[in-house]
């Protein structure tokens, strides 16, 4: 987008050396130090509300764009002016950049954002990527991952399984080899930049160009494979045996390297990313690596003490219950738990018991209980009385 010379050039000649503050014998790199200066200085992010240094913004950036630019320097030096019409009718070949900054200018080293202004740095990252002149690749590219939900046991995620999936996934085409295009017809001009390799974005007063999107610049695209419609793969649906490590839990992320979609132009392939869901125990619950358990134990048992079996992951194993156990204890079988699958120490199997009361129907029970009162007339709600 020009606006010093649109319709009559003629009419709009400005002294672009006069703006830059250079001489007409200046070499490219004192033009560019001066523009950075000048345009730093001047710019609206720096000058906001001051319409003055707005207008001399563009009028500095409209210098550069010609002075920076072989060809448009010498229609200018020529001339006295420079117009993109101008230079169609001179018969001058267009460089592929439509105004603005030059194709191939490299903003690294400049920085506008004095006293937190940052748009004229967000404004190429807008348009370039944060590089200006950056161009898709058009070599190998790799695949796209793919995910799958898989939906096992509670035993099984604690002591890992070998199983067999089917997945649905894209394979190279075998007509276009990957490559999405269709080898027998060749390379067509490409629509989007009519060849010309470039394509140009605006914002506000100014005007860019970067690299084509749909042809990474060459100008040149392929005709799309009629098999796999320029894809360049083919829905392939294949069974694998996979191996989940003992220890996952539930929401574990495992990734299957290779098994994803079909790279591009002999990209590698994607990866399969398994999402594990683990199903509730009726016995067990997790809590990190322990695996907690609730076991129920009678009045005496509490009472005397005893040894009883408990469930555990690999079987069944003896605990302890010392005399005068509480409803709501915990005890701790080590090294019962899950393991680890980071290496590390496996988790403790928690045991909680739970003293269940009987009831009591018949006199001969109730004169015992009543004898065990007597003989025991702890009041266990005597620190009560304190609140």
């Amino acid at each position: 987008m020009h606006h010093a010379f649109t319709d009559n050039p003629m009419s709009n000649r400005e002294d672009y050396y006069g703006i830059l503050g250079v001489s007409r014998s200046a070499k490219e790199a004192e033009i560019k130090k001066a523009y950075r200066r000048m345009a730093r200085k001047n710019h609206p992010d720096v000058n906001p509300g001051d319409k003055s240094a707005e207008e001399r913004f563009k009028k500095i950036q409209e210098a550069y764009d010609v002075l920076s630019d072989p060809k448009k320097r010498a229609i200018y030096d020529q001339y006295g002016f420079y117009s993109e019409n101008f230079r169609e009718q001179a018969g001058a070949k267009g460089s592929g950049f439509s105004g603005g900054f030059p194709h191939g200018f490299n903003f690294s080293g400049m920085d506008f954002s004095e006293e937190g202004q940052s748009s004229f740095r967000d404004v190429f990252a807008e348009f370039f990527g944060g590089g200006a002149g950056r161009s898709h690749p058009s070599g190998p590219v790799k695949g796209e991952d793919l995910s799958h939900n898989l939906n096992i046991s509670f035993i099984e995620s604690i002591q890992g399984l070998s199983t067999r999936l089917t997945i649905n996934r894209g394979s190279n085409c075998p007509a276009c080899n990957g490559s999405g295009n269709d080898r027998a017809a060749g390379q067509q001009t490409c629509p989007r930049c009519h060849g010309t390799g470039q394509e140009a974005k605006a914002h506000g007063f100014m005007r860019f160009s970067s690299a084509c999107r749909a042809c990474g610049g060459s100008g040149k695209v392929g005709v799309s494979c009629k098999s796999c419609g320029g894809s360049g793969s083919i829905p392939y649906q294949e069974t694998i045996t996979v191996r989940i490590p003992a220890g996952v839990a539930n929401g574990f992320r495992m990734r299957v390297p290779g098994k994803g979609n079909a790279g591009r132009t002999g990209g590698p392939p994607g990866d399969l990313y398994l999402i594990i869901s683990v199903r509730p125990h009726e016995f067990f619950r997790r809590e990190g690596n322990d695996i907690v358990c609730t076991v129920p134990i009678t009045v005496t048992e509490a009472a005397l003490g005893t040894k009883i079996e408990v469930p555990a992951i690999d079987g069944k194993t003896l605990l302890r219950i010392p005399p005068g156990t509480q409803s709501g204890q915990k005890f701790r079988l080590r090294g019962k738990g899950a393991p680890s699958i980071r290496g590390e120490l496996p988790g403790n199997q928690i045991v909680e018991v739970r003293v269940i009361v009987p009831k009591v129907a018949d006199e001969r029970s109730k004169e015992i209980l009543k004898e065990l009162a007597r003989l025991n007339p702890e009041n266990p709600r005597s620190g009560l009385n304190q609140i």
